[in-house]
């Protein structure tokens, strides 16, 4: 399928994209045969990303970046760009793993605390018999560890990687390395693995549904604290751009 422009905010792109025409555009990627990066854009992505050059090329190029946080839909609200469905990542490794069973698709599960790729890999195997996942490892995202991942990942040859490094390691390790992995289709996936394995738990679905899983991870992860302060700058930012859109459509109107 063709993949229309994606949509600016705070000059990060966003695909408008749905479940569905995600997992075609992950088999589109598989049968071109060339690598290709899918980011999950939230919030705190958006706002490190005015920071980090490095992130935000990332970002500005990757294949597919998928509307993963509620404040991302709001936003693309505000900026009268809806879209039309909130894609997260953490809904999206299992969604995948369902069709690469059917699909035959191979995945490589990298990232995350020592054993957490190992079991969430084993738990979605158990839910499709026919999924084909060639490894897991841990390591770390830290360069002096790359050779060792990327030797396994070759060996190995998935179509899919996942890579569980929380952002931007996440991100940047996939950047640094898709051209020595060569596999068809790369994502970084956060705490997916932690979901999946049973190492946190995620909110329930009608905390999701009303806009406040991010609060409900704080609670279970107050660590994170510093980083939900990404959340209001990210709001005053958004509220900045448009109204800078109506200011500059009052002076074309004029």
């Amino acid at each position: 399928m063709n993949l229309q422009s994606p949509i600016s905010i705070l000059s990060i792109p966003v695909h408008n994209v749905t479940f569905n025409e995600t997992i075609a555009l992950i088999e589109s990627f598989i049968q071109e045969k060339t690598p290709h990066q899918i980011c999950t854009v939230n919030p705190e992505f958006v706002m490190a990303a005015q920071s980090d050059e490095e992130f935000r090329s990332i970002l500005q190029n990757a294949d597919l970046c998928l509307p993963d946080g509620i404040g991302i839909v709001w936003a693309a609200k505000w900026l009268k760009s809806p879209l039309r469905e909130r894609v997260t990542g953490s809904d999206l490794v299992p969604m995948i793993a369902r069709e690469a069973a059917s699909r035959r698709w191979k995945l490589f599960f990298l990232g995350a605390e020592a054993g957490v790729a190992d079991r969430a890999a084993q738990i979605l195997g158990e839910r499709h018999p026919q999924l084909k996942v060639v490894g897991a490892h841990a390591a770390s995202p830290h360069p002096d560890d790359d050779d060792e991942s990327i030797r396994l990942i070759r060996q190995a040859q998935p179509d899919i990687l996942f890579v569980a490094y929380g952002a931007p390691a996440q991100d940047k390790w996939i950047q640094r390395n898709r051209a020595r992995v060569g596999v068809s289709v790369m994502m970084g996936v956060g705490g997916s693995f932690d979901f999946i394995s049973g190492v946190a738990a995620r909110a329930p679905r009608w905390i999701q549904n009303i806009g406040l899983e991010w609060l409900h991870r704080l609670i279970q992860q107050p660590w994170r604290w510093k980083r939900m302060l990404a959340l209001p700058r990210f709001v005053i930012a958004v509220m900045r751009e448009v109204k800078g859109n109506k200011g500059n459509k009052g002076k074309r109107d004029a």
